[in-house]
């Protein structure tokens, strides 16, 4: 019973801080515009902190320096017409590579990926409106919680024990499903084709591969949270690395797709 009782010991904390993380992040998206923009990019500035406060244990000024313009860069850059503003946008990521001793392939390859599903969040929020990036929002908070709460309920195999061991095939599959039934749900209410069901599944898919390979990351420099932000969740990074790759392959499969899909 105590075991049991451990798996669920964290639900508490988990609870409070996501509650509050899904209502900023609810007003941020309903608002748009300005507002939108300022969170997106002080949430990409303080997960650029973690990261390279993780690649460079000990240094207080690289990881507010490196944030700080990530951030500005991303608020910077949507601002300005697309062939100027991606220079701008990638620009926190060379400038970091240049500054790191070690590390440099994981800091540019996750900046890059940071500086990008921002810029593609605020862009779809923009053209396409509130009702696609819920939807987007809503594939992957479902796949984290629903896969969290089958993982944990229903055991089983684990995914990949030596990256995260938390981790199992029910929760995983689990992700999918839910991923599919919010597909369901946005494709009947909004008019949308039943396609959305296997694009949510695939969103689902992408966001699990995003923390996976956070996952790997952390294992690879030893840390277990990417900060202590959160209560019972970590840093931003462990909370967005999902949305990091669910973003990064919406823009991607968006040139394929054709946006907005019936949704807006």
């Amino acid at each position: 019973m105590a075991n049991r009782n451990d798996q669920w010991s964290d639900l508490k904390a988990r609870m409070g801080a996501g509650a509050v993380m899904v209502l900023v992040g609810l007003f941020g998206i309903w608002m748009g515009g300005h507002v939108f923009h300022l969170l997106v990019a002080l949430i990409c500035g303080i997960m650029v902190w973690e990261l390279v406060a993780m690649l460079r244990p000990g240094d207080a000024y690289l990881p507010l320096k490196l944030g700080a313009l990530t951030g500005l860069a991303v608020l910077v850059s949507i601002y300005l017409p697309v062939g100027l503003g991606l220079p701008i946008l990638l620009a926190p990521a060379l400038i970091g590579f240049g500054q790191l001793e070690r590390h440099r392939t994981i800091y540019l390859s996750f900046t890059a990926m940071i500086l990008m599903a921002g810029y593609g969040m605020m862009q779809v929020r923009d053209d396409y409106g509130f009702g696609w990036l819920l939807w987007l929002v809503v594939v992957v908070v479902t796949t984290d919680v629903v896969g969290y709460f089958a993982g944990r309920a229903i055991g089983g195999p684990k995914f990949w024990p030596k990256v995260s061991p938390k981790k199992t095939w029910s929760g995983t599959a689990a992700g999918w499903a839910g991923a599919a039934l919010v597909g369901l749900l946005f494709s009947i209410n909004t008019g949308a084709s039943l396609q959305l069901m296997g694009i949510s599944v695939a969103i689902s898919m992408a966001s699990q591969m995003g923390d996976i390979a956070e996952s790997g990351m952390k294992r690879k420099l030893g840390v277990k949270d990417s900060s202590n932000l959160i209560p019972g969740h970590g840093g931003l990074m462990d909370r967005f690395d999902g949305m990091l790759g669910a973003s990064m392959f919406l823009l991607v499969i968006g040139q394929f797709i054709g946006l907005p899909f019936g949704l807006g």
